[in-house]
């Protein structure tokens, strides 16, 4: 199984150009199902969960070609409304499935899905969302059988702006007659960037990245090309790797104010970052602040999927840090292994108190998911020594290898099988 060696101690210094998101191109991919067509993305990451959905595409008959960071779908012809149960399992993003197959084929056979264990995320407000529109749903073995009744548009009320949720719903209402409203709906950016590729295809969406979506349903979708936004994730990731390590690095293609609560902390933390366009500069002295509260929160909060990261930065910062999770209650898994390398921290319940310390120093951990591997690999860059990484699959679900990324910068980080 593929490992991360990282050797601490280098600056980080240079230029970096953000990536296509994880969490905007598979609902979008999962989206090319609708119309029949050709669709040519641009900026599509090399990721694993990537590589999956494009089997899952492959598997039920569409036709995928993927060069450098291009990727072209035909899917004017499908096989199955089956999704293979194997693929299902290997990421949780396989649920975006239902509503484009359910909008095309009017069925979908589908196990439940597998990601990352990082505390309960029921399908409950899918399927909820789905029901409301006319979906029937049979539940079994493991397995969702569903068909399509009489597809309506509704009034969706999410108990929670679910990410998934939103998206699923709006995939499918698409498709239906008159208008659905999903109200207290996610507010996340790639929810925006769903909306503009859907709209390019001739849906009627607006609304997205507020609480209230308004979809009036088409009967026909059209082929197009789309580029997919910046990711987020990792560029507040290399902005952390930067702070962490020092020096003086360059973000390209960053979509600035979708990471604004990351730049603020980081701000806090005590580092120089300048806002140029759709580029961040950021200067680091390796001298941090603790930072007393910090909380995640859906959009436009301090995001979740960077708390692992976060904490890595407050494990040498001055004073203690306390860090509250409300997303996710089991995303805490890299705090064990931060610990092996040094850091203290206590976790009691969803909030982790971080006590800085004067150097981390390397060590053989392993990652448990996608973001507290990312969490200790920017350890590994400040710790004293080497700092083995093991379970790297988990990182490649989320980062177009990381270790190809940061070595750019000038850190030492070479993959090992």
């Amino acid at each position: 199984m593929s490992r991360l060696l990282v050797n601490g101690g280098n600056e980080l210094n240079g230029e970096l150009r953000i990536s296509g998101a994880k969490n905007a191109v598979l609902p979008i991919l999962a989206a090319t199902l609708m119309n029949a067509g050709e669709n040519i993305l641009f900026d599509c990451p090399r990721l694993s969960d990537v590589d999956a959905m494009i089997e899952i595409l492959r598997a039920i008959g569409c036709k995928v070609e993927f060069n450098n960071s291009m990727m072209r779908v035909d899917s004017s012809v499908l096989s199955s409304h089956e999704i293979p149960e194997d693929l299902v399992r290997e990421m949780r993003s396989s649920i975006f499935l239902m509503g484009p197959m359910l909008a095309r084929c009017g069925k979908i056979k589908i196990s439940y899905p597998g990601g990352c264990e990082i505390g309960p995320r029921p399908i409950d407000l899918h399927l909820k969302a789905l029901r409301q529109l006319g979906v029937e749903i049979k539940e079994a073995h493991g397995f969702l059988e569903c068909e399509v009744i009489d597809l309506k548009g509704t009034e969706i009320n999410l108990d929670y702006p679910s990410v998934g949720a939103t998206e699923n719903a709006m995939l499918i209402a698409v498709m239906a007659k008159g208008t659905t409203r999903i109200r207290n709906s996610a507010k996340e950016p790639e929810i925006v960037d769903l909306q503009n590729y859907l709209n390019k295809m001739g849906a009627k969406i607006k609304g997205a990245g507020t609480s209230q979506i308004i979809i009036e349903g088409v009967q026909k979708l059209s082929g197009v090309e789309h580029r997919v936004m910046p990711d987020r994730i990792v560029a507040g990731t290399m902005l952390v790797a930067g702070a962490i390590a020092g020096g003086e690095i360059i973000l390209k293609n960053v979509m600035v104010e979708h990471i604004k609560p990351v730049i603020s902390k980081i701000r806090e933390a005590g580092c120089m970052l300048i806002e140029e366009g759709n580029s961040l500069k950021l200067k680091s002295t390796r001298k941090f602040n603790a930072i007393e509260v910090t909380k995640t929160l859906p959009y436009p909060g301090f995001p979740t999927d960077m708390q692992a990261q976060f904490m890595s930065l407050m494990t040498i910062a001055q004073g203690t840090s306390i860090i509250t999770e409300t997303v996710f209650e089991n995303r805490y898994k890299h705090v064990d292994e931060l610990i092996r390398m040094g850091a203290k921290i206590k976790v009691d319940g969803r909030v982790a108190v971080v006590q800085g310390v004067k150097r981390l120093t390397g060590a053989n951990v392993t990652a448990k998911d996608l973001r507290g591997g990312a969490a200790l690999v920017l350890a590994g860059l400040t710790a004293e020594g080497v700092t083995i990484v093991n379970n790297l699959k988990h990182i490649d679900r989320g980062y177009d290898m990381i270790d190809k990324m940061l070595r750019k910068l000038g850190a030492e980080v070479y993959r090992m099988n």
